[in-house]
């Protein structure tokens, strides 16, 4: 059975350079987030950006670890994004990925939907929870 849990968030980016990593022209972020609503989490993370030439054309791949409560299940979890930007025009996956739930929420999968409302972040989480084998 499908569970739907929202809430808010609260995130903090910072950039991460190393001369001696990858294209320069490929960005590395931080990632600092901090849940509320049905979701009571922190996370901590990776981002990498390409920007391209034309206006507001761009994607992102990221990786963050999320150590908290669902719906008061305790545990944590990984969700990988894959988003891009076409003149404008998002385009976002979260995923769990899978198996990485721990303690309570092992068996863990869904998918999660960020919205950006007057510079506030919301997300809707529509997950299921397996029981462990």
């Amino acid at each position: 059975m499908t569970k739907d849990a929202t809430g808010t968030f609260e995130v903090k980016m910072n950039p991460q350079t190393d001369e001696n990593v990858g294209d320069p022209t490929v960005g590395r972020m931080s990632i600092d987030k901090q849940f509320s609503g049905d979701l009571e989490a922190n996370s901590k993370g990776q981002m990498l950006a390409a920007m391209t030439d034309t206006t507001g054309s761009a994607g992102y791949v990221a990786i963050e670890r999320v150590k908290g409560t669902l719906h008061g299940r305790r545990g944590t979890f990984a969700l990988q994004h894959s988003g891009t930007m076409t003149r404008g025009a998002p385009q976002l996956i979260i995923t769990v990925v899978p198996y990485s739930g721990t303690d309570q929420l092992v068996g863990l999968a869904g998918k999660m939907t960020i919205n950006i409302v007057d510079g506030k972040h919301f997300y809707e989480f529509d997950y299921t929870l397996a029981q462990p084998q």
